[in-house]
């Protein structure tokens, strides 16, 4: 297994937290688009628009090089203005991707683990996600302890209880 480490995210990772959200959308490369297409869609975009805003937190992990390789956040909305992952007012919605290549390393385990930590240290008591119930990371999210609260037609949205 090749070494990764994991380091809070700073506004300056706006562009790199772009790119995984981009990973994360084209989780399917039957169904992936083009980045202009994902970043131009509203409803996605907005997980990373303005970052850093106040609330917003995450994590970075980078390889032995320092070259960033995947990332998790968090980002708080609002009832009027709901991400796919809202549960509640309060409650942060994650984001989380990761190069191809270091999918299947422990990658998006350590992120998880690292923004659930965070979201804690907030004051958060919760935190959420949704995930097309054809991604394969719906098993990490489950063996991370997240369940399902509510589904849609081919997703589901998850929570996990923070501490």
């Amino acid at each position: 297994m090749t070494a990764f480490r994991i380091r809070a995210a700073t506004g300056d990772d706006a562009r790199f937290l772009a790119d995984m959200l981009v990973e994360a959308s084209n989780w399917n490369p039957a169904t992936s688009r083009p980045r202009v297409a994902v970043l131009d869609d509203t409803k996605v975009s907005r997980y990373v628009t303005g970052w850093m805003r106040p609330g917003d937190f995450g994590s970075v992990a980078t390889d032995a090089r320092d070259v960033p390789v995947g990332a998790c956040w968090g980002r708080l909305f609002p009832a009027n203005a709901p991400g796919y992952g809202f549960v509640a007012v309060g409650v942060p919605e994650l984001t989380l991707g990761v190069n191809t290549q270091w999918r299947a390393r422990g990658v998006g385990r350590a992120l998880l683990q690292a923004v659930a930590r965070q979201a804690s240290a907030a004051g958060h008591s919760r935190v959420s996600l949704s995930v097309e119930r054809a991604n394969f990371a719906q098993r990490l999210y489950i063996s991370e302890g997240y369940i399902t609260v509510a589904s849609g037609e081919n997703s589901d949205t998850m929570v996990r209880a923070v501490h």
